[in-house]
This record gives structure tokens, sequence and C-alpha cells, in this order.
């Protein structure tokens, strides 16, 4: 083990952003990005569309309806630490992409809107984050509008998501009164997040304070502070770590209040990157040697080159440009010429990356999800999840000439991760399955606009999807000789259950004991055929 590396790893602070939809995230983004100098001026993530500067939503149809429907990874320095931030699908249409991001992070951002509080996807997406046992640093946004009381949004996070809350900062004034943030463990002010430094402070009555608030409002601030340090818990950052408190910043990402403030506690309290699980051992971030997975495959991004990148979390040493590396799955040796880091859309060579880093790894087919990559060692990393599809359709296609470029086109976006690719056993065409209708918006847009392939969707007869497995390969057989019509082959050849109902489902397992029914798969090693 050398010092560089160790050094390298506890510089390192990757995390996800989550949020339910217009709460502010991608905002939120773009302000994180401006103040690590990712980006030069603020607006980018909503720019005209031929700006060619970073963004994160850096999709058309993410642009056009302004929501983010793929991850982003963005990488950037701000202080002494490197920031690997990855901006997931607010969306549930696209869960799983955002499930699988959160396999990729050390802690996550709960971005909170100020007047509606906890949201159902926020309460789904923290589930997720508890479940992997992520730090959560929580952000209430939109201060500067007619928000919530307080006190009453930080009951309502220990309420309906078991945590305890630790206010870090206070917001000096609401609505259209709010001029700054109050630093409870410093006694301090800042005004805006052009203040590089906080103004220490005598207190909430100093005239600092005073100077920021109608004199109506400066007597209910100070009461409302006292409250706050007699009834909240002080920070923990065991706790914390524990997944058992949330510290709470206030601010406005729009108007630049209080991100400057969250950025600093990312890098003072925020883990440097974990130790990761693999099959037969836990391997630590600070090893001398290589490992890393895949989370994410994105083909495309720059339609000139038709590239495909794989999106990589390095777990252990020091990924390096033109080094070897072992891919589990098939035993073969690749060779990283080319790693990149990301700025949402535009990106750079990276001669070396760490634990913690996420970059990407350009490859013609040879990478999936859920891939492990090590210097040689035979580990492989668990935890990047495969979801049951909740929609099924088959794809239409104008002109049939084309087919051969479709199956090709399909079998692209399923190995990316966009759609599942099912392939029934019975020869009948394929089906595309989701977890969200607006998934199929995005394929349909982007067969039209990456591979000139106008479609549309039917409806299949199946509505419900099952990965199928048995302690006897032989029962495992016989059931699907006895369901021929019935069965299709996954991506990996996997097989899999199809019903026309959930009714029918339950049917087939009441009446085959032994076959297993599952909803989620967990990637697997799987041989070259």
């Amino acid at each position: 083990m050398t010092e560089t590396i160790k050094d390298a790893v506890a510089r390192r602070r990757t995390f996800a952003i989550i949020a339910h939809p217009d709460a502010g995230k991608t905002t939120l983004t773009e302000k994180l990005l401006l103040f690590g100098g990712a980006i030069q001026l603020a607006g980018e993530v909503k720019a005209k569309k031929d700006r060619m500067n970073t963004r994160s939503d850096w999709m058309k149809i993410e642009r056009e309806r302004g929501i983010s429907v793929v991850t982003s990874v963005m990488t950037f320095e701000y202080g002494d630490n490197v920031f690997n931030l990855l901006d997931t699908p607010g969306h549930e249409d696209f869960a799983d992409d955002t499930y699988r991001t959160l396999s990729a992070v050390d802690s996550a951002v709960m971005v909170i809107d100020a007047a509606k509080g906890i949201e159902p996807r926020t309460l789904k997406l923290f589930e997720v984050c508890r479940l992997r046992d992520i730090p959560i640093v929580t952000f209430v946004n939109k201060m500067d509008r007619e928000a919530r009381n307080t006190f009453e949004i930080l009951d309502e996070i220990e309420a309906k998501l078991a945590l305890d809350t630790a206010p870090m900062t206070w917001p000096v004034g609401q609505g259209r009164t709010f001029s700054g943030t109050y630093h409870l463990p410093t006694n301090s002010v800042r005004k805006g997040d052009d203040e590089m430094e906080r103004t220490p402070v005598n207190g909430p009555d100093s005239n600092r304070v005073a100077g920021l608030l109608p004199l109506n409002e400066q007597e209910a601030f100070i009461e409302e502070l006292e409250l706050a340090r007699e009834a909240c818990k002080p920070f923990d950052r065991q706790a914390f770590l524990e997944g058992h408190l949330t510290p709470v910043y206030f601010g406005s990402a729009l108007r630049n209040f209080g991100v400057r403030d969250l950025i600093e506690a990312l890098g003072a309290f925020a883990p440097p990157p974990r130790d990761q699980e693999a099959d037969s051992r836990v391997v630590h971030a600070t090893e001398p040697e290589m490992s890393a997975f895949v989370f994410k495959i994105q083909a495309n991004m720059d339609p000139n080159h038709r590239d495909r990148i794989a999106f990589v979390r390095v777990c252990s040493g020091e990924l390096k440009r033109g080094m070897k590396a072992k891919l589990v799955r098939t035993g073969k040796q690749m060779s990283l010429t080319a790693p990149q880091f990301f700025f949402a859309r535009s990106r750079i060579t990276a001669d070396e990356a760490y634990a913690g880093d996420v970059v990407g790894i350009p490859n013609h087919g040879t990478l999936r999800i859920g891939d492990t990559l090590t210097e040689g060692e035979e580990i492989l990393f668990r935890g990047v999840p495969n979801f049951a599809p909740e929609i099924l359709r088959r794809v239409r296609l104008g002109d049939p000439m084309k087919a051969k470029k479709l199956k090709e086109a399909l079998q692209q976006m399923a190995e990316e991760g966009v759609v599942q690719l099912f392939q029934p056993e019975d020869g009948s065409p394929a089906i595309v399955g989701v977890v969200g209708a607006l998934q199929l918006d995005v394929l349909k847009e982007r067969l039209a606009a990456e591979y000139g392939l106008p479609v549309d969707f039917e409806i299949a007869r199946f509505t419900v999807c099952r990965w199928i497995d048995a302690d006897s390969p032989a029962e495992l057989d016989r059931f699907i000789d006895s369901h021929r019509g019935d069965i299709a082959r996954d991506l990996d050849g996997d097989p899999v259950f199809l019903a026309q109902h959930g009714f029918g489902l339950n049917y087939e397992a009441d009446r085959w004991k032994q076959i297993t029914f599952t909803a989620i798969k967990d990637y697997q090693v799987r041989e070259e055929t």
C-alpha cells in the first residue's frame, strides 16, 4: 500500500443527487459544477440547444421535457477534494437506472422542495439508499419561495424517513425576505454563495444578521434559532455515516444560496470511497491492485463517432491509461487505452484514476452492466440489479428491409440498459420490457435519431415477466418444455416466464413448487458462448 494511493482515495467524494422531479435537482447540479469550475456560466444545464459547453441533461428529449432521463457523471475539484457527482433521473420510469447508479456511490444528497416536503419519489429513493447504507445529506431547496415552516420540514423528515435531523444552517428569512444562511456550528453568516467565506458573528442578534432581515422578522428569527439549538440534535458524524442522522442545509440553488455550504459539507463530512463487498471477500479501497465494476453503459453520446461508453466505478488501486485489465466474466484481458473523465457531455482523457472515481471506458460491446475488471483476481462485485419490467411491448418497424438493423439496435439498447430484450423460445418476434412508459418514448426517439429507424409499439399478450430457476436442472427443463409458448430468453440467455396477468403467474407458481419466480436478477458471471 502506498501513501500516494491512500492520499488520493482520502480526497475522493463520490455522491449521487436524489430527488422527486421538479425539486430543483438539475439546477443544484449546475451550481455545484459552477463552483467546481466544470462550467463557466450559470444556466448551462438549460442552455440553448446549440451551446456545446458542459451540461448534465444532454439528450434532446431531456432538454425538450426539462427532465433527466439518464444518469450523468461529472468529475470536478473543489478545495482539496475530488468530487464525482452522479446526477440520477428523478422520474420513476427510470428507476432501474437510478438503482444501478446508487450502487456506485458512497453518499447522497437528498433535495427537498421547501414547499412540498417529502414526496413519493423522494421516499422511494431514500429507501434504496437505506438498503445500501448510504449516508444522506439533506438540502432543502427553494427557500426563496413560499415555503413550509422550517420545523415542520424537519419533523416530516424524521417522521417519514425515521431519520434524525441535525440542522447545520438556518435560513435567514423565507420567501421574498430570504437573504442568507446562518451556520449554527460556527455562529457565522453567509449572505450568498458569491461569498467565499462565512462572516463570524456574535449570535443571531448581531447587527450583521439584523441587517439581512426586515425589522418585524428579526425577533422571530432569534427565537427560531434558539429553539433549533435546544430542540434539534447536534451533528454526530458517526451517526451520519451509519445512516441514522442527516445534516440539513437550507438554500436556493437558483439564487446561489446555500450551495457552497453544501459542497463544503460533502468535503468535510461525506465518507471517502468505502470498501466494496465482492463474492469471495471484501475489497478495501486502499489496496494496491486495481478493481472496478461497470454500472452503466451509454451509447452514442457522440453521434458523429457512434461511440459506446461503459461507466466504471473504481473500487481499489489505481487505474492507469494503457494498463491491461482482466474482464472476469470472460477471463480475457482488455487494454484500457483511453479511459475518460466526464463533465456531462464533455470529456477528457484520464491518465490515472483511483478508488471512488467514475471513468468511461470506450468499447465495442465488450463490457456489460455488472462486469468486474481486475488486475487478475477472480472476484465479482455484486449488487447491480436487473428489475422485472412492468410494461412489455413488441416493436413494429415500418420498413421490413431494416429488420436486421433493428435487431442490432435493440441489442445495443438492451446492453446499455435502456430497455430489456426478450427473445421468445417459439421464434416469435422479440419483446422489449421497460419499467415505465417514458422509457418507450426514449427508445423510440433514440432509434429514430441514432439509427434512422422510425418505430411504433404493439401491445404484447403478456403483462408479467419473471426470471425462473430451480434447484434441479431437470425440473427447470421440464417446466420450460411444458410452457414453450410462454418462455423467452433475456440478453444473457437466462430463461424468463411470461404471463398474461398476475393470476396466471400465481397459478403456475402454485402448480410448480420447485420453480423459483423472481422479479430481481443480480448480474452473474457468465461464460462466453
